[in-house]
Order: C-alpha cells, then structure tokens, then sequence
C-alpha cells in the first residue's frame, strides 16, 4: 500500500463532500482573515499617537478576543455538522474492513489539509484585505492617522497559533466520537435525534418567565446608568428563555397545531408539522442560534451606525458651547478675573466670542427616596439609585436668564433635566423647600449638560443656603470651599482659531494653578471620532463575522435536513404524492423553520428598543429619531439579506431532496 494512500483518501473525501466542506473551508479563512486584520490593526503604533488613540486601542483589543472566543465555539459548532454527515462514511469503512486507526489516519490527514488550506490563503487573504480595512478605518475616523501599513508577522503569528490550536481540537473531538462509537451507531449518525421528542412544559414556562421578565426589565428601566447593570442581566435573561422556548416551546406548539385537526390535516401543513416536531429536538438549537446571533448583528450594527452618523448630535449635546470653561472653588472675584482672562485670549487670537453665558453653583451626589434626597458615607458607592443636585444662588440664575425672581427662605425654583418630577416640595440635607416655580427650561453648559445621572438644577435665595445644604462632612472626598465657574460661549473664527483658543484657556488656567478645565468642541471631535469611529468599525467587522456565521448555520442546517428528508420524501412519492405537492409542503416547513429566528430577533429588539436608547444616552446621543431610522433600515437590510440566503439554500434543500 502506497505511504500516500491515505493522504489521496482524504483528499477525496474532501472533494466527494464539497457541499459541505467548502463552506467549512470558507468560513475557516474568513475567521483566520478576520482575526489577523483585527490583531494588526490593534497593535499598529500609529493608534498610540492619535488623540483617543488608548480608548480605540482597548476595543479594538475586545474585537480580538471577541473574534478569537467566538471562532472557537462556532468552528466547533460546525465542525459537528461536518462530522455527523459523515459518520456514515467512516461506519461504512469500518463494516468493509477498515481498521478504526485506519479512519482515525484518514481524520488527521483531513484536518490537515483543511488547516493548511485555510491557513495559509487565510492569511494572505488577511494581509491583502488589510489593507482595504485599513484605509476603511481611515476614511471612518476623519482626520489623518499616523499609520503605517505592513504586513505584520506577529499578528500572523498568533492567529496561526490561535487557529491550529482550534483545529487540533476539533480533530481531538472527533477521534472521540469515532474512537466510542460502534460501526452500527456510525452507520445510523444521521439519524440520530429522529424519535418525537416529549413536550417539557416546564421548560416552557422557564422560557416563558424569563423572556417575560428580560422584557420587563427593558422596558421599565429609565436610569442610564441603571440601563449598564440591568441590560446585561435582561440579555441573559432573554438569551436563557429563546433557548428554552426554542427547545421545549416550538415543540408545544406543533403538537397543539397536530391537535387541531382542521389545521393539520391539510397536505402541506400534515408533511410539514410532522417533520418539524420529529427533528425540532435537533433543530431548536441551531434556530435559537441564528435568532440570538441575528439579533446580535441588528443590535451592533443599528447602534454603531446611529453614533457614527449622529455624531455631529452626539458633540451638540455634549458641548452645548463651542467652548466652555469650568473652575472650581472660586470666588466671585476670581471668576471675574477668569473671564477677564477669558476675553484677552480671545482677542489674542482674533476670536469674537457669541453668546456667551456664565454662572456659579455647587453640585454633589445624592440618594432620592420620593421628594427627599440624602446624602451619607454610601451614597458615593451607590451607582444604579444616585443623582446629582445641582444648587444655584438666585442671583446668579437672574443674570443667567436675565429675569428679576425673587425667593423666601424657604422657596426655591426646580429645573429636571433628568429624572422623575418632584411636584410641590423638596428636601435636601432635612431642610424642606416650597417649589416656586417648575422652570421649563435653564441655559447649561458643558459637563452638566452631559450628565448621566439623574439632575435636579435647584435655584435657592443666596450662597450661605448653599453653604448650609452642601455635604462637607457626609462627602469627604468632595472637596467644596466656594462655587464652581462655569463659562461658554461659541465663536466667530475658523476650527484652528477655535482649536488653538481651547489650549491656550487650558494652559493659562494651569499657569495660574486653577482646578479646572478648557474644552472645545472642535478640539474634542478627533477623539470622539476616534471612539465612536473605532465602534463603528468594530460593529461592521463583528457584526460581517456574525451574519457570516448565521448563513452558514442556515446553510447546514438545510443541507443537513435536506439529506434527512431525502428518504422520507422517496416513500411519499411512492405512495402517490405528487412533486407539486412536496415542494408545496417544502415552501412551507423552510419558510416556517427559516424566518422563525428573524421574526424572533426583531421581537427582542422591538422589547430592548428602550433599555437601548437609555445606553445611547451615556455616548451622549439622545436622538432617538435617528437611532429609530436606523434600527429600522438595518432590520430592513438584514431581512433582504436573509431571504436572499433563504432562496439560496431553499433550492439547494429542494435539490437534494428530490
């Protein structure tokens, strides 16, 4: 026997399986193209240069794990397609005489080829559409990146470490399986799953509580910050109930439509129902797959687009101001001095300043329980419940608004940017205040008006309320002697003026030891673009990963249903069912099974609409208009693109079955 005979063997079991290999082959180096581009792009030297260059290099670094922990489970996923089609093949060679060692050699030199193939054009394929990623980053980054392209042999290096590591372990898989299995359970491995499975009522009502409660969190949440805790914990939860109403739930209700016997025994819904009651035990699974990573893929990329073309929004709201200027602890004298100091800049560099407003006033963290908000040594610790107070003297407020109100002791006016309305009477630090007034509207700026929290602007009567309602003692760690600054104004003058003006405010207050900060929206739109940039493009790239991996999970699942059904399909024929008939009854099973998870998908997004934009919310985008426009244009685009994939492998199901 020829040394290279078995080599010659497994090449063609490769080529006699193509329909199922190449896909795998496919799928293997565009993750190993995949997993290079992002590697090289997320240790490029150039990103450390780059204003915001730190936070694109962290997610960057998250699509490298991502990318690598989602390779390992997916390529194990479908190499259990790959191994089920053809544990009838190996049972086959062993029935005639074959050794097991024999089809375990045969296995090795498979596995071999498939990672040298995938490997190397892989690879290649990474290095060459690198480049094209590259230029992509920086054409969605908008100013220019210090990079430098080159194909890098570190980055080749690891993938190829990280991917043989892979391989040997679904080849290590897959000598188990044949290594346990008898040449009868080899010969009957496509079979297996086919007995009707029980209907798990239990499971159903698990399924049913937590995709009722993940909704209900979603939808009741109303803090941003609340929304980073919650959200997480409503994901699980709906991941959780779509896998068990995937498993037990479908299963429930194609017995109770077997039950209804005007709906069931009609020729297409009869052939249809049945076979999807017997293999829903192994087709639950891969649906709740596809339904959770399509839902993946409308989530990232509906928000990475909406940030990325909100931008322009996203600084609006963050910088009210084209600049503006905060000091702390400052006297009315000293304020006065900054603005003086402000101004001579501005002049300096022939910048006209427009609008400008300014005020004084202290802030500090506090728990609200109904009208009353308290402050303590915990309340710093406290993440999901704080919000912040924002306290105003009068005086200042009738400048800022150029109104003449006046105030009691006991009076105050209430502004809410955020958070539930408190309606007659306030208590802060015990004092009770009657509300004289709901303002509808407050001129802020800067970080106050990017506030994540919820905030409560409160105009008192003078400073020494202030000073007798602020928390020195509970706050240790927020330091007050006298009012914070603010001041902003727009600009008359080009970005380089206005940029230039923005560094020289910060410098000046440094000089003159000054705790506080110069920021400019023109200077601030680098690194924004940088973050929210490097999001999109990680959404794009992971979100092609993931629409990837669900054709190909629809692709073998068809290919694998087409081959079970093939027999079934030959004794219905045989008893007088006509080809018009079956593709009838074909149209039907593929349409419900298929679109299922999409249908599915776009119910979790419908129910996480809110919980989303309550996120957004902390990126500084509160347009929720646009996140809406795009949710929908990505839901739209996504289903054009699924139906397509539907009539690809709806044919090729159709070819294998007749």
């Amino acid at each position: 026997m020829s040394k290279f005979f078995y080599a010659k063997l497994a090449m063609t079991n490769i080529n006699k399986n193509r329909k199922t290999y190449i896909p795998y082959i496919l799928t293997c180096i565009s993750t190993i193209a995949m997993f290079y581009m992002m590697h090289f792009i997320s240790g490029n030297p150039g990103l450390k240069k780059m204003s915001g260059g730190e936070s694109l290099i962290m997610m960057l670094n998250l699509g490298n794990y991502v990318i690598g922990i989602f390779s390992v489970i997916f390529l194990f996923y479908t190499n259990s397609f790959l191994i089920k089609r053809r544990k009838k093949e190996f049972g086959l060679f062993n029935i005639l005489g074959m050794e097991k060692k024999h089809i375990i050699t045969i296995i090795v030199w498979e596995t071999f080829f498939v990672t040298v193939i995938s490997l190397f054009i892989g690879l290649i394929s990474g290095a060459v559409i690198g480049k094209l990623m590259f230029l992509l980053l920086n054409n969605i980054l908008h100013f220019a990146v210090p990079f430098t392209y080159f194909v890098s042999i570190k980055s080749m290096g690891m993938t190829a470490v990280l991917f043989i590591g892979i391989f040997v372990l679904t080849l290590l898989n897959n000598l188990r399986q044949i290594h346990l299995a008898k040449p009868i359970e080899l010969l009957r491995g496509g079979q297996v799953g086919e007995r009707e499975p029980k209907t798990k009522w239990f499971l159903v009502l698990i399924g049913v509580a937590t995709l009722a409660y993940g909704y209900y969190i979603a939808l009741v949440t109303e803090s941003p910050l609340a929304a980073i805790n919650k959200f997480f914990l409503a994901v699980l939860l709906v991941i959780v109930g779509t896998y068990a109403l995937f498993t037990a739930g479908t299963i429930a209700l194609l017995k109770l439509l077997r039950k209804n016997k005007g709906f069931y025994y009609q020729t297409k819904h009869f052939i249809s129902v049945s076979g999807m009651i017997y293999r829903m035990k192994q087709n639950a699974v891969g649906l709740a797959n596809i339904c959770i990573l399509s839902t993946m893929v409308l989530v990232m990329l509906s928000t990475t687009v909406s940030l990325y073309i909100g931008m322009e929004d996203v600084l609006k709201t963050r910088y009210p101001k084209e600049i503006d200027v905060t000091a702390n602890n400052l006297s009315k004298e000293a304020s006065q001095s900054v603005e003086k100091m402000i101004k001579e800049e501005a002049e300096k560099y022939q910048v006209k300043l427009k609008d400008p407003v300014s005020y004084r006033s202290a802030s500090f963290p506090a728990i609200r329980k109904g009208n009353t908000f308290t402050t303590n040594e915990d309340t710093l610790k406290s993440f999901t419940d704080i919000s912040m107070i924002e306290l105003i003297p009068l005086d200042e407020f009738n400048q800022l608004e150029k109104q003449s109100v006046t105030l009691e002791d006991n009076e105050v006016l209430l502004y809410t940017l955020k958070g539930k309305p408190i309606k007659h009477s306030i208590i802060i630090a015990g004092q009770n205040f009657q509300i004289k007034q709901q303002l509808k509207d407050l001129t802020i700026i800067g970080d106050a008006s990017a506030m994540m929290t919820d905030s409560y602007f409160v105009v008192v009567k003078d400073e020494d309320t202030i000073k007798s309602l602020y928390p020195t003692e509970e706050l240790d760690a927020v330091e007050w002697k006298d009012l914070s600054y603010f001041y902003g104004f727009d600009v008359d003058g080009n970005v380089n003026e206005e940029i230039a003006l923005t560094k020289a405010l910060a410098k000046k207050l440094n000089e003159a030891s000054i705790d506080g900060q110069a920021e400019g929206r023109e200077e601030a739109k680098e690194s924004f673009y940088s973050i929210y940039g490097g999001l999109f493009f990680l959404g794009l790239f992971l979100g092609t990963l993931f629409i990837m991996a669900t054709v190909l999970i629809m692709y073998y699942k068809q290919i694998s249903e087409g081959y079970d059904d093939k027999e079934r399909f030959a004794i219905m024929q045989k008893v007088g069912l006509s080809k018009e008939e079956i593709k009838k009854s074909i149209k039907s099973q593929v349409l419900i099974v298929f679109f299922l998870p999409l249908v599915a998908a776009v119910i979790h997004i419908a129910f996480a609409f809110k919980v989303i934009t309550k996120l957004l919310a902390l990126f500084n985008l509160t347009n929720i208009g646009l996140f809406a426009i795009c949710t929908a244009a990505t839901i739209l685009v996504f289903a054009m693109f699924y139906a397509l994939v539907y009539s690809l492998t709806a044919r090729e199901y159709y070819k294998i079955v007749s």
